[in-house]
């Protein structure tokens, strides 16, 4: 973590939090308690902030410094509005093309996908708040710089995002094995956007049964699922393709 994207301490934590500060993650010791820290939870519960347990190990290599038990990251960029985003994308004339990334936890995956999607077009980035990988400096270096380039926006729930685009007129196609249409029987030159889901359980379910569209790559190998990254790349090509 690189040391100008760190905040330690609890206190110093609550106030760069109360500050209006774009904290990305906090990371907090198990298994320690005390009224400082009480506090800390609230203000991170108010304000939405990411948060994990773990090991004192970690905290102490995350930084040799006094942490009390708490060393957040603050995001190296500012997060977009998702409605200011969508209205802009759509006044431009362009026709919008947006990724969503259902809880994608893997720093380097994150960033793959930014570098992608940077390099496809897309118009801007949908991700959850809680449960996501944080914009760190593995993001930053593994999108190549391209993070500084697309917009990024953080929501409370996918759902909520996936409804506001589809009252945007834009159309939500999810990637997931759970379908017999392949991607390229999916029409993506036309306003889109397209939900990636998780390393571990894909898409949610629960955000599955609201999508427009279910697609999926088609698989020859043994091996029955790619890399997201890779995934989502064969996807945005697809629209590239389309939109040619």
């Amino acid at each position: 973590m690189e040391k100008e994207h760190q905040i330690f301490g609890i206190r110093a934590i609550i106030e760069a939090i109360q500050a209006g500060k774009e904290v990305d993650k906090v990371f907090i010791q198990k298994d320690i308690s005390g009224e400082l820290m009480k506090d800390l939870m609230k203000v991170m519960k108010r304000a939405s902030v990411n948060f994990t347990y773990v090991p004192v190990e970690k905290l102490n290599r995350l930084t040799p410094n006094n942490h009390q038990g708490a060393v957040a990251t603050i995001a190296p960029i500012s997060f977009q509005d998702l409605e200011t985003l969508i209205e802009s994308v759509i006044e431009s004339g362009k026709t919008p093309l947006f990724l969503i990334l259902d809880q994608i936890s893997d720093a380097r995956n994150f960033g793959a996908i930014i570098r992608t999607a940077e390099c496809t077009g897309v118009n801007g980035i949908i991700v959850q708040k809680a449960g996501s990988a944080p914009v760190n400096g593995d993001t930053v270096k593994t999108s190549a710089g391209a993070v500084f380039n697309v917009p990024i926006c953080k929501v409370e729930h996918i759902k909520d995002a996936i409804f506001h685009l589809q009252g945007s007129g834009i159309k939500t196609v999810a990637a997931t094995e759970k379908t017999d249409q392949h991607i390229y029987d999916i029409a993506l030159n036309e306003p889109v956007a397209i939900i990636m889901g998780s390393e571990d359980r894909g898409v949610n379910p629960s955000v599955l049964k609201i999508v427009d569209e279910k697609a999926k790559l088609p698989m020859f190998g043994t091996i029955s699922s790619l890399n997201v990254s890779v995934a989502c790349g064969a996807f945005l090509y697809e629209a590239v393709r389309q939109r040619s």
